[in-house]
């Protein structure tokens, strides 16, 4: 007797499409497929993530590109297949995060499981703790790998005294790195009266930033500014500033919290502005020179 209603619908593997099982397949730039749901055929140009997924374009051949949600629900030469990440674009991605974590906040290589030297003889000094807090931040790596000791002086108004106090000399530089160093200034007539102090000048190097504090050395834009505001004579820079970013500036504990907030911003030298980064940097090439 002949089976009116044909073979058995549920006999089989149902779970397999009639084109066959979907298999993955690398979205490769150069691949061309065919999108199920609206017909689109195309080669991929680019995989990107965005809102949490990833996103392949499609180009077609007048030029038109569309992207869609990477996964199945594609053809390959008429057959369904489940796109997937290309491998290529996931290994340059670790690679670029491992040599990310290769590098230090100041950019430099990172010297992993070693331990930080004995302090040398040689110093770096700067004017206060949120001087010395972001030098740490950034450099910290750098200069615990080579035994450098950052200290503070609590301003530089006698810094020939403490020249002398520290009596710098062949295997003991004195590298100092000063606030506010512009022509005209108080700090710079201390400052040119400092580098002539003998029998120490050879040993020691001054540099310094046009900021009027260390916090203007971080780039405005980490926190949102265009530019540092410029502060009234007369009003305290530190409580200008936090009055302008509406922050709470009426104690000395509102501007340590206003300042951990600003050091919280800065991640790698990329945050610092450039003059900063050049005085600090040869700073550190003097007092690690090769023979000192």
């Amino acid at each position: 007797m002949t089976d009116r209603y044909g073979p058995d619908v549920l006999a089989g593997d149902w779970r397999v499409p009639r084109n066959g099982r979907s298999k993955e397949v690398e979205a490769e730039t150069g691949l061309v497929v065919e999108d199920v749901d609206t017909g689109w055929c195309g080669a991929v140009t680019r995989v990107e993530k965005a809102g949490g997924m990833h996103v392949v374009h499609l180009e077609d051949r007048r030029g038109r590109s569309k992207g869609f949600p990477l996964g199945p629900g594609f053809l390959l030469d008429g057959r369904p297949v489940v796109l997937t990440p290309p491998r290529a674009a996931a290994r340059a991605q670790v690679a670029a995060a491992r040599q990310a974590a290769s590098r230090t906040a100041s950019g430099s290589l990172a010297v992993h499981g070693a331990k930080a030297k004995v302090a040398s003889g040689s110093r770096i000094f700067v004017e206060g703790r949120h001087d010395a807090e972001l030098v740490e931040r950034v450099w910290g790596h750098d200069l615990r790998v080579e035994g450098v000791v950052v200290e503070m002086l609590d301003g530089v108004d006698d810094l020939e005294a403490a020249i002398r106090d520290f009596q710098p000399g062949p295997g003991r530089r004195m590298g100092v790195l000063v606030d506010h160093l512009v022509a005209g200034t108080k700090e710079q007539r201390v400052v040119e009266a400092a580098r002539r102090l003998q029998p120490y000048a050879a040993h020691v190097k001054i540099l310094g930033h046009p900021y009027v504090d260390v916090w203007q050395s971080v780039r405005p834009d980490r926190l949102g500014l265009q530019a540092w505001p410029v502060i009234p004579r007369g009003t305290s820079w530190k409580h200008g500033i936090c009055a302008h970013l509406g922050w709470p500036h009426q104690s000395q504990a509102d501007i340590a919290r206003a300042w951990k907030q600003i050091l919280g911003t800065v991640r790698t030298y990329a945050d610092l502005e450039p003059t900063l980064l050049a005085s600090v940097e040869e700073l550190i090439d003097f007092v690690t020179e090769p023979g000192h």
